[in-house]
């Protein structure tokens, strides 16, 4: 299996409630918040189909079908931009249903992310031998990270994970790998995982980032593990069965930037830092910015 053809198939876990942006969220999923005017979870999918997916498992929950279907033709509103020649805003339409074919999985209880990623196993085919996994909330900039984990895996086999360098001062705050290294400094080994670790005990500084590419051995691994805190099943448990069993298991270190849309302060750091590339609102942004500092 060439780099190339690595994963045809990508899960996006979409099925949380959005609590840290109540009220919004009462009536408006969390992935579709637009930063600056596209969602996340379009630049999530852009990301996916330009590693090689072709289709995109949802794992969402009862009542939040406003996720897939915005990734759905509105012939209707397409018709009525075309008659007035709105020729960029038909094409900022047409741009999510055109990236990859979507399909749903239901979540039914939010029991962790281990179980979402199991919940999309039915919807699988046999030759799905791997799938990669892109957390919603976690914008990896630039793009590319996941075809350099197919690459990876190409030559590695196993599962391929994505890992940032973390200050030490701050590493408490994240999933820590126990790696060795390769011969590559951007890939390493993984020989285990630390949840959260006090930073004088935390065994690298490379930090769990929500990009995976899962060999199809991790959905028999998530049958076999327990609950962990919260009842909840691990997605980092199932990894950790299968590297105790000798599954090989890698990272890829990242060396660009993140943003985490999964709380409003991170979602509004994402905005601005877009907006400013944006040439529309960008100089002005910056001018405000500028003056509303200066202010302070």
């Amino acid at each position: 299996m060439s780099a190339s053809t690595a994963f045809t198939a990508a899960i996006v876990p979409a099925a949380g409630l959005g609590t840290r942006f109540l009220p919004t969220t009462k009536a408006v999923p969390k992935e579709l918040l637009p930063v600056v005017d596209t969602p996340g979870i379009e630049y999530v999918a852009a990301e996916a189909a330009e590693a090689g997916a072709e289709r995109l498992i949802i794992v969402t929950s009862p009542g939040k079908d406003a996720v897939a279907q915005y990734f759905q033709p509105r012939p209707d509103l397409e018709k009525t931009l075309a008659d007035r020649g709105k020729a960029a805003l038909l094409e900022k339409v047409r741009r999510a249903p055109g990236l990859l074919a979507v399909e749903t999985a239901i979540q039914e209880e939010a029991l962790g992310l281990g179980h979402a990623v199991g919940c999309a196993e039915p919807n699988l085919r046999p030759e799905d031998e791997a799938v990669a996994v892109l957390l919603p909330d976690d914008l990896v900039l630039p793009t590319g990270v996941l075809a350099r984990m197919a690459e990876v895996r190409a030559a590695k086999g196993g599962t391929v994970l994505c890992a940032f360098d973390i200050p030490r001062a701050e590493i408490s705050a994240y999933g820590v790998f126990d790696v060795e290294e390769t011969g590559d400094p951007d890939v390493k080994k993984v020989n285990g995982m630390v949840e959260k670790p006090p930073a004088d005990q935390a065994p690298s500084t490379f930090a769990a980032a929500g990009r995976y590419l899962l060999d199809r051995a991790i959905f028999d691994a998530l049958k076999r593990i327990t609950p962990g805190a919260g009842g909840e099943l691990q997605l980092t448990d199932a990894i950790a069965l299968l590297i105790s069993e000798g599954h090989p298991v890698h990272v890829v270190v990242h060396r660009g930037g993140r943003h985490d849309l999964g709380n409003p302060g991170g979602f509004l750091r994402a905005a601005v830092d877009f907006a400013l590339d944006h040439p529309e609102y960008g100089p002005s942004l910056q001018a405000w910015l500028r003056e509303r500092i200066g202010s302070q």
